[in-house]
């Protein structure tokens, strides 16, 4: 099984890196699983005015961040709250893909710097993700307090992220495999 890790913010001094990180680690430790990071702030991906397949020619970064997510059996979006809604880079990424996401099993990990862990970013993807087709997995961690919760190196300061990131793991394991089937 592969899993394709979103970082869904290119604003510089990222927290929500860490939590990336982390996620990585965890999806490392599970057996028959392979991961890989798309790291919306390394990708050139300019201003969504028509979908992947309608323009020519398409940017690399478009294509191949397309390819990745059709390819991945299944996504984990790891994003930050930004003003009680997701981040635009993220919008815009989502925005130029439709047809990948259809059926795609998908957890979702938010960060805020705040007490609230994201709450209403997580609210706002779980609609979009839903209207493209995704199969959003209930569970779902809201890391509040990243600064605190995690180190620079994507540890967890506060281990009981271990415990909840790995029964989301879990989870979207489980239903890949019931989708796969």
């Amino acid at each position: 099984m592969h899993v394709l890790v979103i970082l869904g913010t290119a604003r510089s001094g990222r927290m929500s890196e860490r939590v990336a990180t982390f996620v990585m680690q965890r999806l490392a430790r599970l057996d028959g699983v392979t991961a890989s990071l798309a790291d919306l702030g390394a990708i050139d991906l300019p201003n969504m005015r028509e979908r992947l397949g309608r323009i020519e020619p398409a940017p690399s970064g478009l294509v191949d961040l397309g390819a990745a997510i059709a390819g991945a059996d299944a996504l984990v979006v790891v994003t930050p709250e930004y003003n009680h809604g997701y981040p635009g880079v993220l919008k815009n990424a989502l925005d130029y893909y439709l047809k990948e996401f259809t059926r795609k099993p998908v957890a979702l990990v938010t960060v805020s710097g705040g007490g609230h862990g994201g709450v209403n970013c997580w609210a706002q993807l779980v609609t979009v993700l839903v209207y493209m087709g995704a199969i959003v997995v209930p569970k779902t961690v809201a890391v509040s307090r990243v600064q605190d919760a995690f180190a620079p190196d994507g540890s967890a300061v506060d281990t009981a992220y271990e415990r909840r990131v790995d029964a989301m793991l879990a989870e979207l394991a489980w239903l890949t495999t019931k989708l796969r089937a």
